[in-house]
């Protein structure tokens, strides 16, 4: 293909000069890209990343510009502790120390999604991570202010389609385009802000769009063609695995020494396949599709005050309408809506001596209804209202930090009512024996109410290849985590770091999703149920300058990852198996190059009842990126560079599911 040689070529260039570009004599300077402290939004007053007692990772906009076009999911998978549900290129959502779904809680500039999501792995989240400019994951329950679905972690899409700052210059924003060999993947991205105050105008789009992409062998795998007795698939693309997305949006805001308030407006429309749906029995009607569109509404708001110790008052809204569709071939299938408002009010203390902290509460209110065959959950409205208190000491060597939440949360359908009232708290405390150095240990109660779908469901889930029957007598699940942490920071004599993150976690009452050994419309019977359950272990990371010469610097980072899950009813299903990941790059001034290759272990013991076994895979990647001028950077990637066959334990697809083979891509990102 022309595309591919073209691909290679650029791949290869940028490669070759920039390791040659190592020995050269000078780099010239770029435009500065890195903040040397980042802030966490997920404690509402803001904290460094390096001082937080729970592991977080930021990317950046310059990361995201240079990720491959796909879904959330799959943009998170590789950092420490994250996977991906990798239900198909369409639909990914991030799975955090072998939890997802309901307790996994994904907001768009911390107000809530309000899409369909987390009710099927087959459900893509409405945000895409191309409208980002910034993405903070949190592991844990460590954002307390979010409540109980966040009991396993956050992913937070900041983005700034409401400016909250004036724009450099009058104007400021960039364009970034890329594309790729493997599934013919094209990707256009444009964000942009106008005003140097009072008025701020802002707007952003991307358009994505992909073929069926190419795989290194057929998609079933071979444990499942043994199982089943039939002949290998010998096809070299994974079918109805295409995706056309566009996002677009649109924001205004007043900014002025008050602070700022501000309105935006987004739509995102996206059609995806559902590959395996059409294997599915003999009634199965042909490829499953699913169309996407969302509107949503917000407002925010930041005004500085002196009200009783607190120096700022934040004030968000947002209204969201939700609805996809699953079209069964040419014919319209089952039907989702989702329609919502949430409301969030902070008063802050921040950075006003040694003491930070929050206070504030949030109201969201949700209507849900699905239409069709597999309608598996009956129309619902849930609402929900939480107070919470966060605060933290930090005297510079030592610090406590601790908060409590209050929730009510009431689901009601037809002939159905349910309150539950949940309690949550943290206490945590930190030492920090030199500048480099911290130690933190901290220990959480986080109780989650059970969802509409762990309640309600009765009828086939196509996303599961199950039948699901929910259960109206759940109560609340209970978790205690304790988590210690442990971050050595880079200085300028050693340039080594080292991050350590250790945890335990112990659910009273956990909801877990067991089969029943029946079988109900050809489909295995699963029904949810509420048992004991514990998680544990860890996230290490590390790295060190292997060489270095003023702005240049040859770096290995290596990070690993392992988590164990395991209930009085058995062990948990698709628990993430350990990764370790090693890359050796190289960063100049115009230059950076690295080559990353990541192992992840084989899941083939303590598996769930059913379970089938999945082989591990070892990848190489190959990456480099150039500065043409302080606006402009070139990038291309060589990703599975052997053409691995790659399958995700924590996809209930990956035995029909394989991922693509080696795919060339570029792109540039222009900045102005």
């Amino acid at each position: 293909m022309s595309m591919s040689r073209t691909l290679l070529t650029l791949t290869t260039s940028l490669s070759v000069l920039a390791f040659a570009s190592a020995a050269a004599a000078q780099d010239a300077p770029k435009k500065d890209e890195e903040i040397t402290e980042v802030i966490v939004t997920g404690t509402a007053y803001g904290v460094s990343k390096d001082a937080l007692m729970s592991n977080v990772d930021v990317l950046n906009r310059a990361a995201i510009d240079q990720k491959p076009a796909q879904g959330l999911g799959d943009m998170l998978a590789t950092l420490p502790g994250v996977r991906s549900s990798a239900f198909a290129p369409g639909a990914s959502r991030p799975v955090i120390r072998g939890l997802d779904g309901f307790r996994v809680l994904v907001l768009n500039n911390g107000m809530g999604a309000v899409d369909a999501s987390a009710v099927s792995p087959d459900h893509a989240t409405a945000t895409d991570p191309m409208e980002a400019q910034r993405i903070e994951v949190l592991r844990g329950p460590s954002a307390l202010i979010y409540g109980g679905n966040a009991i396993g972690g956050i992913v937070n899409i900041i983005d700034d389609r409401i400016p909250t700052t004036v724009a450099k210059d009058g104007v400021e924003g960039r364009f970034t385009a890329q594309a790729s060999s493997v599934d013919n993947g094209k990707q256009l991205g444009l964000n942009a802000k106008v005003g140097q105050g009072p008025w701020v105008f802002a707007f952003d789009a991307v358009k994505r769009t992909s073929d069926d992409y190419e795989t290194p062998v057929g998609p079933e795998s071979r444990r499942l063609i043994d199982a089943e007795g039939e002949a290998p698939d010998t096809s070299d693309h994974q079918a109805n695995s295409a995706v056309d997305l566009k996002t677009y949006g649109a924001g205004l805001s007043y900014i002025g020494d008050f602070g700022f308030v501000g309105f935006g407006v987004k739509q995102t429309d996206t059609l995806y396949g559902v590959p395996g749906h059409e294997h599915e029995g003999e009634d199965a009607e042909g490829p499953v599709t699913i169309g996407l569109k969302q509107t949503r509404y917000d407002v925010r708001s930041s005004f500085n005050v002196d009200v009783a110790g607190f120096n700022k008052l934040t004030a968000d809204a947002g209204y969201t309408d939700y609805h996809h569709t699953e079209f069964e071939g040419d014919e319209t299938g089952t039907q989702f809506f989702s329609t919502g408002h949430e409301v969030r009010v902070n008063l802050l203390r921040s950075k006003m001596g040694d003491v930070s902290g929050a206070v504030g509460f949030n109201l969201l209110s949700r209507d849900f209804e699905a239409v069709g065959a597999e309608a598996f959950v009956p129309s619902t409205t849930t609402d929900e209202a939480g107070v919470y208190a966060q605060y933290r000491l930090d005297k510079g060597g030592w610090g406590v930090e601790g908060g409590a939440r209050f929730d009510r949360k009431e689901i009601t359908a037809a002939g159905f009512s349910k309150d539950f009232d949940n309690i949550s708290a943290s206490l945590g405390g930190f030492y920090k024996p030199s500048d480099h150095a911290f130690f933190g240990l901290s220990l959480t109660r986080s109780e989650r109410a059970p969802s509409d779908v762990e309640l309600l469901a009765d009828g086939p889930h196509a996303g599961t290849g199950a039948y699901e029957i929910g259960s109206r007598t759940l109560d609340s699940e209970v978790g205690y985590s304790l988590e210690a942490t442990g971050h050595w920071l880079m200085d300028q004599h050693s340039a080594f770091t080292f991050d350590a993150h250790l945890y335990t976690s112990t659910f009273d009452g956990f909801i877990d999703l067991r089969p029943t050994g029946d079988e109900e419309d050809g489909l295995p019977v699963y029904r949810y149920v509420q048992t004991d359950a514990e998680f544990y272990g860890f996230e290490l990371e590390g790295g060190v300058n292997l060489w270095s010469q003023g702005a240049r610097v040859v770096r290995l980072d290596l990070a690993y990852d392992y988590v164990k899950g395991e209930s009085d009813l058995g062990n948990i299903a698709r628990i993430s198996p350990s990764a370790l990941t090693a890359t050796v790059g190289y960063e100049g001034e115009r230059w950076k190059t690295h080559i990353e290759v990541r192992h992840v272990q084989a899941a083939d013991k303590d598996l769930a009842e059913f379970e089938l076994p999945t082989d591990g895979y070892t990848t190489v990647n190959l990456f480099g990126s150039y500065w043409v001028n302080k606006n402009v950077s070139l990038f291309a990637e060589l990703r599975n560079v052997t053409d691995e066959e790659v399958r995700e334990h924590t996809s209930v697809q990956k035995d029909i599911m394989v991922g693509a083979a080696r795919n060339l891509r570029a792109g540039l990102t222009y900045r102005f």
